[in-house]
């Protein structure tokens, strides 16, 4: 039995050497499986609150997301950097807890707690072991509904952000994007998501207290629940029981400065002593929801969205301009920014912009080939659709469907949406929004090193740090 065994796996491999195999080429990528949402329950409370439920019984875990249009484009102009201090605070004090308690609570159920801004929302995220979703829940409409801001915890606060906001503006990266985006957007408040020095001297407890009063109510949020859930009566029950008497008030209405059309502009903002200029090359771009946004992911990505894109092998793989460059599109509620950013040295500034603007250019002028949009579409489906195995990752995606306006069926879709991008559309994007005659270029780095080298470009505006 045993020679005969040998025998045949001899038989086996001797059959297997006869056959040859092309190295040459990468082994093909097998089909990625559609991908399919848990079963979704959606209701809403009487006072607006959105629910929406799903079962997800893979581990012992519950994830919550509570969400709200209260992001820092509603900060008022004197304040910025409210929504960023809010979310920051909710978490250090209610009328029923202290900081300390907050934390020991979240850690007692296996879990944890806190708040994130964005431009245009202001999240609460929490999650625990799914045996004490009672406890959660009890958590985080505390944390909404009665943070109290405690004036010991709100000095802290602004100590440390005026420290880190120092920092911050210590590092030309920093401020290449801040200018950037002031350059997009102009006196809109999607150009201004940082606070200031001055803003944060500024910010009090009444500030605080307004805008949880103004944006964090039940008819502007959502809340997600996601993963081994109780049995769906006891859990609505529970949801009455936490936020079914919150009180719903209008939201009120805030008049935001227009958004300049894009325009071509150089700016240059003066960091005397730098030996390297960070570039910002971009314009406006579109929001999630716009029939151009599944392109553009694509382009751009092509473009400068890893170790093959363009941008990669040309400015640093064959020119060895800079150690880091890449192209993002950012897509926000009514608007959205692409850009494509380098670190370089002083002395190849201008040679590595004209390289870039080719770049940029190139892809208006011509067809992306067939294997890099193969390879890209293989990418962006597979990462997406890895960002979803979790419960944290799932959460986080509904909330931005919701917080969006983005269909239902958005999740679901989204694979097959970037492998149905042909170049031709790909093309049409790149002519509308990643070609650089309306471009807006953002340098930060020595102007005595680097503005003659600008200059080539058109009319240089200079400013200070």
């Amino acid at each position: 039995m045993m020679r005969s065994r040998l025998f045949s796996l001899l038989a086996l491999g001797a059959a297997a050497a006869g056959q040859t195999v092309d190295r040459t080429k990468p082994p093909q990528t097998p089909p990625l499986p559609a991908y399919h949402l848990p079963p979704v329950q959606e209701s809403k409370l009487d006072n607006g609150l959105s629910i929406v439920l799903l079962e997800d019984d893979r581990f012992p875990l519950i994830t919550v997301r509570l969400a709200f249009t209260a992001g820092s484009r509603f900060d008022p102009p004197e304040l910025r950097g409210l929504a960023e201090a809010t979310g920051s605070l909710l978490t250090d004090g209610t009328r029923r807890r202290t900081s300390r308690q907050i934390a020991e609570e979240a850690t007692a159920i296996g879990g944890a707690i806190g708040a994130q801004t964005s431009p245009d929302t202001l999240t609460i995220a929490a999650s625990s072991l799914s045996e004490h979703a009672a406890e959660l829940l009890d958590l985080v409409a505390d944390v909404a509904r009665n943070a109290t801001f405690p004036a010991g915890e709100v000095k802290l606060y602004k100590q440390n952000r005026a420290q880190r906001l120092l920092e911050q503006r210590s590092q030309s990266a920093f401020l290449a994007e801040e200018k950037f985006e002031e350059t997009i957007f102009g006196a809109n408040p999607y150009g201004h998501p940082n606070p200031t020095a001055e803003s944060i001297a500024k910010l009090d407890i009444p500030a605080l207290d307004r805008f949880r009063v103004s944006y964090l109510v039940p008819n502007n949020g959502v809340l997600i629940v996601l993963g081994k859930l109780p049995a769906r009566a006891a859990l609505l029950k529970m949801l009455q029981q936490q936020f079914g008497d919150w009180k719903q008030r209008p939201v009120p209405a805030v008049e935001m400065a227009p958004i300049p059309a894009p325009h071509r502009s150089i700016t240059l903002v003066d960091r005397p002593g730098s030996v390297q200029a960070d570039v910002h090359i971009g314009r406006l771009a579109i929001p999630r929801t716009s029939p151009d946004y599944y392109p553009l992911v694509v382009g751009s990505t092509i473009l400068g969205g890893g170790t093959s894109s363009r941008l990669f092998n040309t400015i640093r793989e064959k020119e060895g301009y800079a150690y880091s460059v890449y192209s993002h599109q950012t897509p926000m509620k009514d608007a959205g920014v692409f850009g494509a950013v380098m670190q370089v040295r002083n002395e190849v500034v201008g040679p590595a912009i004209t390289e870039m603007l080719s770049e940029l250019n190139g892809m208006a002028k011509e067809r992306v080939q067939a294997s890099e949009l193969s390879d890209v579409k293989n990418y962006l489906s597979g990462v997406f659709v890895l960002r979803l195995q979790t419960q944290d990752g799932l959460a986080s995606q509904l909330a931005v469907t919701r917080t969006m306006g983005l269909p239902v069926d958005y999740l679901e879709k989204y694979t097959t949406r970037i492998r149905s991008v042909e170049p031709d559309q790909i093309q049409a994007v790149a002519k509308k929004i990643i070609a650089a005659e309306q471009a807006s270029i953002v340098v930060v780095g020595d102007a005595k090193q680097i503005g003659p080298a600008l200059e080539k470009f058109g009319k240089v505006d200079v400013t200070k740090e």
